[in-house]
């Protein structure tokens, strides 16, 4: 005579039902504009909206206008493509990201903030918001590939979106050092031949981008343009303002808008004055 095994096997499908996690509840976008993605979890965390006016970026009219253009676009669900901000460190190439983001969103658009220690798990990250009704700008800052060819094979996978192609409500906006997001050095042992390819598969992934936008080093006039434009907005009256934004870039070793910003800072905090950053 055969065992029933049936009250065995429903025991045995309770066990392992209270011991695997709870479904995740759907992502609530409701309450912000602006998200950091957390990919352990698969939660979509607030943040506070980035408080700098896009008018206080100056030195960087051009780079404005195209990411502005094309952002617009995106956002009035005409076609655009993905954009790669690149140059100089401290040029402002983040902050036109967000500022732009901020200027352009109103209620049509989501910013998802992702690290670029996480660029592996953008392909099902663009696969989740692809059945979403919003609109997103996904944001990777300082982007490169310093694990070799993994990471970038995993952004090529999700912007060319595989059999269903690129999810049409997703732009993904990335800034680097770098035009071709090469990692500062490829593993030795790697060989020639593998080192290669690593190249060409991560040289590969900037031509992903539609949009490329160069930083270039920041001249004294747009420097002090920058430092001027900073002082009026904020109202911070000193008579020697050009000579001493002059010695702080000295001091810095760089003129760039975030040393603009940095001394502007300084000079507020001399003056007993807030900054909203």
């Amino acid at each position: 005579m055969e065992r029933d095994v049936t009250p065995l096997l429903t025991r045995i499908a309770e066990a392992l039902e209270r011991l695997a996690p709870p479904p995740q509840a759907a992502a609530d976008f409701t309450g912000a504009r602006l998200f950091r993605h957390d990919p352990a979890t698969g939660a979509f965390h607030p943040a506070p909206d980035y408080p700098l006016e896009l008018d206080s970026l100056v030195g960087v009219e051009r780079q404005k206008a195209r990411f502005v253009e094309n952002l617009d676009r995106f956002a009035r669900g005409l076609p655009s493509n993905h954009a790669l901000l690149w140059g100089v460190r401290g040029t402002g190439k983040s902050s036109l990201a967000k500022a732009a983001f901020m200027a352009v969103a109103g209620d049509a658009l989501k910013l998802v903030e992702v690290d670029r220690d996480q660029v592996t798990a953008l392909p099902a990250l663009f696969d989740e918001l692809r059945a979403r009704p919003e609109r997103f700008v996904v944001l990777c800052d300082d982007l490169s590939f310093e694990e070799g060819a993994a990471a970038a094979k995993a952004l090529k996978s999700a912007l060319e979106g595989g059999v269903s192609g690129p999810p049409a409500n997703v732009l993904f906006v990335a800034t680097s050092n770098r035009r071709h997001l090469m990692p500062r050095a490829h593993q030795e042992d790697r060989g020639l031949v593998a080192a290669a390819e690593d190249a060409e598969e991560e040289v590969s992934v900037s031509d992903r981008f539609g949009l490329w936008i160069g930083f270039p080093p920041m001249d004294q006039a747009n420097y002090l343009a920058a430092v001027n434009a900073y002082a009026a907005q904020f109202d911070l009256q000193v008579p020697d303002l050009d000579r001493r934004a002059l010695q702080w870039s000295q001091l810095r070793g760089a003129r760039s808008g975030r040393v603009a910003w940095q001394f502007i800072r300084d000079l507020a905090g001399g003056l007993g004055k807030g900054l909203p950053l």
